[in-house]
């Protein structure tokens, strides 16, 4: 039986790839996209999107992902359910890249896009799943705007919780930081936006027991680690910003990554380190992570490949 080949294989199924697809499937390059575990990526545990061109009412984030789905497909991309498990890379340009799916099927591609995102971390108590989209977020750019003029709560002590404790401090009443340890990873200049602000407390020593409410959050239980006091808080949102990690694992040991595992990609190109395969998404950028700056980046990687292609046939 012979080895299916493919032009261009996207893998994932993000803003990122589905914007890869339109413009991969309008430039005739025949994509198929594997979904991979979570089809639609982050975007499908957002209940709202406000903030995505185009939506003058806001979307919800399946429905926007169902949406850009059929809109690759309209184009002539085929998706695949399905999760890419190995992939061998050709170092050669024009060489062909060897991809297996589910752990049984083998395919061939020419070029592959690599779409692959990033995962937040999550404190992993049962509460906090369970309100997940009900006020619990990973992403306050995106969500902060819900909770204009209300009392929330961030979970962290690096820059991007310090970042985006300001950023909530500008829209909300109160914002309750909870650090589990005794000061911030934050940089010094973050930390000290963080002191600057009036309304923002700042709890060290401290982690979240539970999350508080039925359907919605409500508020949070916080346990001092170091005098075992328990205090509930009254908030209506709970921001965890304990970092992402990038889904690359498949890719290291031939893919360039830096020490976070985001893949490197040269210049304001989304190529990498292999001729033929290009990242885009929130899997090559720890910077910006909105639905927006993915689907740019979508973009680019499919007109990359496009040119890649062209310059071996």
């Amino acid at each position: 039986m012979s080895i299916e080949r493919i032009k261009t294989l996207i893998i994932g199924s993000g803003p990122a790839g589905y914007t890869a697809a339109i413009y991969a499937a309008r430039a005739d390059l025949k994509p198929v996209l594997y979904t991979g575990m979570e089809p639609g990526g982050q975007l499908t545990t957002t209940t709202e999107v406000d903030n995505f061109p185009g939506y003058p009412h806001g979307v919800d984030g399946p429905t926007m992902m169902v949406e850009l789905q059929k809109q690759a497909e309209r184009f002539g991309t085929e998706v695949r359910i399905g999760l890419v498990t190995k992939v061998t890379l050709s170092k050669n340009k024009g060489g062909i890249h060897m991809v297996t799916v589910d752990n049984g099927k083998e395919i061939e591609a020419e070029s592959i896009i690599i779409s692959t995102g990033a995962t937040a971390k999550y404190l992993g108590i049962p509460s906090e799943e369970r309100l997940k989209g009900g006020g619990v977020s990973a992403c306050a750019v995106c969500d902060g705007f819900f909770y204009k003029g209300q009392d929330v709560a961030i979970v962290g002590g690096g820059d991007t919780a310090a970042e985006e404790a300001t950023y909530l401090a500008n829209l909300c009443t109160k914002v309750t930081m909870i650090v589990r340890k005794g000061q911030m990873r934050a940089s010094k200049a973050m930390q000290h936006r963080v002191e600057s602000r009036e309304n923002i407390e700042v709890r060290y020593f401290s982690e979240i027991e539970e999350v508080l409410g039925k359907d919605v959050v409500e508020g949070v239980r916080i346990v001092n680690s170091k005098t075992n006091e328990k205090d509930d808080v009254k908030v209506t949102g709970l921001f965890i910003a304990i970092g992402h990690k990038p889904n690359t694992d498949i890719f290291k040991g031939q893919i360039e990554m830096d020490d976070a595992g985001y893949i490197i990609t040269k210049g304001k190109t989304t190529d990498t380190n292999y001729p033929g395969v290009f990242a885009s998404g929130d899997v090559q950028d720890k910077d910006y992570r909105q639905a927006v700056t993915a689907a740019g980046t979508g973009c680019m990687a499919a007109l990359d490949a496009e040119r890649y292609l062209a310059d071996i046939e």
